[in-house]
């Protein structure tokens, strides 16, 4: 089994194409996270703490007969499948994080992304869904994706907008980076096999995977080119093609 955890504004038809590579060889279980897609929005931002939702995706693994699964994971989504790993490595055989951090150590800078967090929540209920994304569009993080084609970024922009503002702002509020545990120290005590991934244009994340490579004992990192920090939706088939080599190198027993 492989889970799919897609980021912020996402859904699960963030990983539509990729679940038809995947899905000849691996049940394939996309999910949306709370405030997300078609997952309910709690109005009470501590239901979206990362620990809850760890315990809730723990819960569905219960629920679908599975000891074990990979956890794939992009941007917002990486933060949780690490979380995963981190919190509840009795349901992981494999960890893939694209675009991931481990959180922020230092308490100064918690205290102001959550201040910045906050600040962007609030303005997503005072200006609503469409200004909000019209803005997030813009950010520079997503500046690569000006190069693709305009019916890409459409429908896009067609998914972020089929989310609740409510729920996109409590997302904020309940796991953002700020709010997420830091889990620098723990990185060393996960044994999973780990591919870290990132854009070869999105230098913060790529250095942040680079960090984590070296400091998760069997993991490995590559770089995708030409690609930004939504490398899975700028490059698709070279980001399928490094997950399917690692998935398949790791498959005999890891996934029993």
């Amino acid at each position: 089994a492989l889970f799919l955890l897609h980021g912020f504004t996402g859904s699960v038809a963030s990983w539509t194409s990729h679940i038809e590579r995947y899905a000849g060889e691996f049940t394939c279980i996309a999910v949306d996270l709370p405030g997300h897609g078609a997952t309910a929005s709690p109005a009470d931002p501590a239901r979206y703490a990362m620990e809850r939702v760890v315990d809730d995706l723990t819960a569905l693994c219960a629920h679908l007969g599975l000891d074990k699964a990979a956890w794939l994971g992009y941007s917002m989504g990486g933060r949780l499948a690490l979380g995963v790993g981190v919190l509840a490595p009795q349901i992981v055989s494999a960890l893939i994080l694209e675009g991931a951090s481990p959180g922020l150590a230092d308490p100064a800078e918690r205290a102001a992304r959550v201040a910045s967090d906050e600040f962007l929540a609030q303005r997503l209920e005072r200006d609503g869904l469409v200004p909000f994304i019209d803005f997030w569009e813009r950010i520079p993080l997503f500046a690569t994706q000006e190069r693709l084609p305009a019916e890409r970024r459409e429908a896009l922009r067609r998914q972020r907008l089929n989310n609740n503002p409510l729920g996109l702002a409590n997302s904020l509020r309940g796991m953002g980076q700020g709010s997420q545990p830091s889990f620098h120290t723990r990185l060393s005590a996960i044994c999973v096999p780990t591919l870290l991934l990132a854009g070869e244009e999105d230098a913060k994340f790529r250095a942040l995977a680079q960090e984590m490579a070296a400091a998760i004992p069997n993991a490995r990192f590559s770089t995708i080119p030409n690609a930004g920090h939504a490398a899975h939706f700028e490059q698709p088939a070279i980001f399928d093609d490094l997950v399917l080599s690692f998935l398949r190198q790791h498959s005999v027993g890891a996934f029993s």
